[in-house]
């Protein structure tokens, strides 16, 4: 086989383990009502099914840039997927709402893998001048995923009941294991450098986290991943909640059709690059940023259209923002740039997994209107965040400006 084949096989490979890594992640934002009348709990607190997952799947981001960079990439990559199966089964015979938290909460850990592996292991596998094409694509699988595994679960919520939509996730779960498995090179450039498998903790291991973590921008930039996410994907679980209510009265399924409106985020993601030369960082900030919270304001006219509306221009926003944020935090790390990635992917789903109980009692207290409020309030910390590095940015000596470029 070729090297063109090989690597024409890792990307697909890669990208459609991506695609079940977010369709299980996010398949239950999409079944939020059949999730609360077959396990007797308020919607609202089915909204933490998610935040646990995030929980768990952040923090382990950490620990799969490690295991990877010691023993290869390949072997996490496959066990974490065949555990998932597994773990997929175990969910037809969950019947209370405590143990389904706990099962979740190890999905999570599963769930790391993929997006903690992906980018490193084309780093060492592909040629340069496929890299970019290679992250374009992996990209729209991210987004496909999380799009495919909302509305299967708004089509669950429709037709089946728990045990049946556990079936068939584990089901399409395996299917599509195999596939990805099947496309994976058996070449894995880490451990045949490496020749052994060494699994002890070392002092380097942690040299690399410590080195970001002590870096001010990185810090600014770890935040406003976290805070932008918090916001994004939390309003998608709360606006269901509410389109659901009078006036709208929308039915199961057709209220997971909000999450078609990422797709204008999908668009800005590959579009991000050539904006970033056109107008610079700073200025795409303020400006995605802004339709952010533009969007959310608009969605307090609330009707479909405007709701739709706000929608539409806050995924723009959020993923123009995140693309540019992402992109910064890998071209400013000069060393231990996996590791880099693993803290914002960290900080990333950290902001997911606490924005859920954030919004709640803004929820319960005003509504739809209280969780615009909650958002507005977390968006102006992205606000500021980002007024203090434009500050930095003109303080900084001429000498030091290539290093924030």
């Amino acid at each position: 086989m070729s090297d063109q084949q090989l690597q024409t096989r890792l990307i697909w490979g890669l990208s459609l383990a991506s695609i079940v890594v977010y369709i299980n992640l996010y398949l239950v934002q999409g079944m939020l009502p059949l999730i609360a009348s077959s396990f007797d709990v308020l919607p609202a607190h089915a909204t933490l099914l998610l935040s646990v997952t995030s929980f768990s799947m952040a923090f382990s981001l950490l620990f799969y840039a490690t295991l990877s960079d010691k023993i290869g990439r390949r072997n996490p990559l496959l066990w974490s997927l065949a555990l998932l199966v597994v773990v997929d089964l175990l969910l037809i015979f969950v019947n209370d709402f405590s143990t389904l938290i706990a099962v979740r909460l190890f999905q999570g850990a599963l769930l790391a893998s993929v997006p903690a592996i992906a980018m490193a292991y084309f780093k060492d596998m592909l040629d340069q001048s496929v890299l970019l094409k290679a992250g374009a694509i992996y990209i729209g699988a991210n987004s496909l995923g999380g799009i495919a595994g909302r509305l299967l679960g708004g089509l669950m919520t429709q037709y089946l009941d728990w045990q049946q939509s556990m079936l068939l996730l584990c089901g399409l779960t395996a299917i599509l294991v195999l596939v990805a498995v099947r496309l994976l090179p058996n070449r894995d450039r880490v451990r045949a450098e490496r020749g052994e498998i060494a699994l002890r903790l070392e002092r380097h291991d942690l040299k690399g986290f410590w080195l970001h973590l002590s870096d001010k921008t990185m810090i600014k930039l770890y935040l406003l991943g976290a805070l932008a996410f918090m916001v994004m994907v939390n309003q998608f679980s709360y606006i269901q909640l509410h389109l659901m209510q009078a006036p709208f009265n929308w039915g199961r399924f057709q209220v997971t059709l909000i999450f078609l409106c990422y797709l204008s985020g999908t668009y800005a993601s590959f579009r991000s690059a050539k904006w970033v030369n056109r107008v610079g960082r700073q200025p795409l900030f303020v400006i995605s940023s802004l339709m952010m919270c533009i969007g959310s304001l608009v969605t307090l006219f609330d009707t479909s259209a405007t709701i739709i509306g706000g929608f539409l221009l806050s995924s723009f926003g959020f993923f123009t923002f995140h693309s540019v944020c992402n992109a910064w935090v890998a071209q400013r790390a000069q060393q231990h740039r996996a590791k880099a990635t693993a803290l914002y992917l960290c900080s990333y789903y950290l902001g997911a997994a606490v924005g859920g109980p954030y919004l709640l009692p803004f929820w319960q207290q005003w509504g739809w209107n209280g969780v615009v409020l909650g958002s507005l309030l977390a968006l102006s910390g992205v606000v500021v965040l980002v007024g203090l590095m434009a500050r930095a940015k003109r303080r900084m000596p001429d000498s030091a400006m290539d290093l924030i470029k």
